[in-house]
């Protein structure tokens, strides 16, 4: 087997397709967002992704058989446009494995000749964020400008010692690949998952890409969940504790 395996069941056509990644990270702000995706648009499965660079498990389905943890690949089709939806168990356990399944995840999309791509993970603050922020990092200025009419923070200094992982990964090699892109990160504590960054982060995406995505099940969850977190006594972990160089469990 190769460190890093792209299984496609069956290649669709697509128009104009752009690419939105939605894997776990800190909060699972990424993952979360990706999987209401998945769930609001009717998305096919068309292939998946295994790897070395995963760890070496397997799940067990209800039937009491197993599968590999995987990231697993879907299509929308739009009204003008179509989109790729990355999803997944894992990002890669190692500097080295992030850059080879990036590099496999960007040849891929370039055989679909996709020009766009929208990365979503979370920044880990420390803390319990009832309102989260939304910060953007691009490959150009026009895309900044763009979002920033969206209330998106662009800013040198945050997230601090920069993005690591896959998110930030796909957005600073896309332009080798002849592609733009954009990566969105919802402030969140790190703490647990955290479908109010989630919800932060799709609040602009969809707007944004003209998505027929219905937010307020999301919005609602968001709330009731943030009622409940504010009960919660949480010991305050600067970002440097959440982003320490020897764990990429917090990346993206």
């Amino acid at each position: 087997m190769e460190n890093v395996v792209v299984k496609i069941d069956r290649r669709p056509k697509l128009n104009k397709p752009i690419f939105i990644e939605g894997l776990p990270g800190i909060g699972s702000v990424g993952k979360i967002a990706g999987e209401y995706l998945k769930g609001n648009l009717k998305v096919v499965k068309f292939g998946k992704i295994i790897s070395k660079h995963f760890p070496p498990q397997v799940f067990l389905r209800e039937d009491g058989t197993v599968r590999l943890v995987d990231n697993e690949l879907y299509y929308y089709k739009g009204k003008k446009r179509d989109l790729i939806l990355l999803i997944g168990d894992y990002q890669g356990l190692t500097p080295d494995g992030q850059y080879e399944i990036a590099d496999k995840i960007l040849e891929l999309l370039q055989s679909f000749n996709v020009k766009e791509i929208y990365t979503m993970g979370g920044y880990g603050v420390g803390r319990f964020v009832e309102n989260p922020r939304v910060f953007g990092a691009a490959t150009n200025t026009a895309i900044v400008e763009k979002l920033k009419a969206y209330n998106v923070i662009f800013s040198r200094d945050e997230p601090g010692g920069g993005i690591v992982g896959t998110i930030g990964l796909l957005v600073g090699l896309c332009e080798d690949y002849g592609m733009e892109g954009l990566c969105l990160m919802g402030e969140t504590s790190g703490f647990y998952d955290d479908p109010v960054g989630a919800h932060a982060v799709l609040s602009v995406l969809v707007p944004y890409l003209k998505l027929d995505v219905d937010l307020e099940p999301l919005r609602k969850l968001s709330a009731e969940m943030s009622q409940k977190l504010k009960q919660v006594p949480f010991e305050p972990r600067t970002q440097k504790e959440l982003t320490s160089d020897d764990d990429l469990s917090y990346i993206g």
